[in-house]
């Protein structure tokens, strides 16, 4: 094998009975000769309600721990993230066609290109499916220009945190998700923008599932004074990193110089 692509979930009892049609949806995906993909399915908890969804497959790795929320369980499963990239896909949700190659291909074709994005598409409760409007040019993003539309934008990204592909070492320097109830992810998205080019592709690499019980559908997700103050936090970092002034090239690329 040339390379492994580590792709992570975290997951509780509510949304395991979706881990079926995101296996199927990983199962579809073709790679380059050479490449394989692993999934690590991290459980945030310890019951006995998600082991009996996880798919049966010599490619899937399943560990719990204590809840702490998606971030920490997606922390936690980067013990077991041994390949050269780490794909986020979240339990209930599922990879478009070719997303994985088209991920892969961005970032093996340029080493300063740190992180991938790509389309999504609303999965809806009838099997229907809903885009939005707002999507940047397929091609580079150019460092601070996601936190810059995040903040002129109300708080709302032009690129799908939930669809991120990520160099597992550059993760790993900016300690993977951050330590908040939510919006963790949109916090790693803003901080991977700060240090390092990414890349959007305008193909659909991920139907996001919309659903009662969905994290994000809760009050407690949009309660205003908690959101003021992740969303404070969120930008805290991103601004902090951008003062330090490092950029991220892979190791078999130059360096950036400032």
């Amino acid at each position: 094998m040339s390379g492994r692509i580590v792709v992570v979930t975290a997951v509780h009892a509510p949304s395991a009975v979706f881990l079926a049609d995101a296996h199927k949806s990983l199962c579809e995906q073709e790679l380059p000769a050479g490449w394989e993909w692993h999934w690590v399915i991290q459980e945030d908890g310890r019951t006995d309600a998600v082991a009996p969804h996880v798919p049966d497959d010599d490619r899937v790795t399943f560990r719990q721990g204590r809840p702490g929320g998606p971030g920490v369980a997606r922390t936690m499963a980067l013990a077991h993230a041994d390949g050269d990239y780490v794909k986020i896909l979240d339990a209930d949700d599922q990879l478009g066609p070719g997303a994985l190659a088209r991920d892969l291909a961005a970032l093996e074709a340029d080493p300063a290109i740190g992180w991938a994005t790509s389309r999504a598409l609303d999965l809806l409760p009838d099997g229907s499916t809903a885009g939005f409007p707002g999507d940047p040019a397929p091609g580079p993003i150019e460092r601070g220009s996601v936190l810059d539309r995040w903040k002129a934008n109300a708080f709302r990204a032009q690129v799908h945190p939930a669809t991120l592909f990520v160099r597992r070492d550059l993760l790993l320097a900016l300690g993977g998700w951050m330590a908040l109830p939510a919006s963790e992810d949109t916090g790693l998205l803003l901080a991977l923008n700060s240090v390092s080019r990414g890349w959007f592709s305008a193909e659909v690499g991920l139907l996001y599932r919309k659903w009662e019980g969905q994290a994000t559908g809760q009050a407690s997700h949009i309660d205003p004074t908690e959101r003021e103050a992740r969303m404070a936090v969120v930008e805290a970092r991103a601004r902090a990193l951008a003062d330090v002034r490092w950029g991220y090239t892979a190791p078999s690329g130059t360096p950036d110089a400032f």
